[in-house]
């Protein structure tokens, strides 16, 4: 089963929109699956929110935008790893492919 980036954001946040020009395509070039949830989507920020507080109980410590990597979102999820705030495309694809390498390592 592959991991599923999630990626927590919000509609007013430019750098999180940016990022949405590359995310999901690198996320998937990677071989995740790949969800977006805007804070302002009330129904799938809910579906997704005990996610985010398991990382961020407080939600302090957030960056904008955050992404979880995490193993079965939709069961009894586990959280593997995490990247925030902005960055460009090639710091992005490099910096998730190596918290997916780790994850690899330590799972094989």
């Amino acid at each position: 089963m592959p991991l599923t980036i999630i990626k927590f954001s919000s509609e007013d946040c430019g750098t999180c929109h940016r990022m949405s020009h590359y995310d999901s395509l690198v996320s998937e070039e990677l071989g995740c699956n790949f969800i977006g949830v805007m804070l302002q989507d009330i129904d799938t920020y809910k579906k997704y929110r005990k996610i985010l507080l398991k990382q961020f109980p407080n939600k302090e410590g957030m960056g904008w935008p955050t992404y979880l990597i995490v193993k079965d979102p939709e069961e009894d999820f586990e959280i593997v790893g995490e990247l925030k705030g902005g960055m460009p495309k090639g710091d992005f694809r490099n910096r998730l492919s190596k918290l997916l390498e780790s994850y690899e390592k330590n799972n094989n």
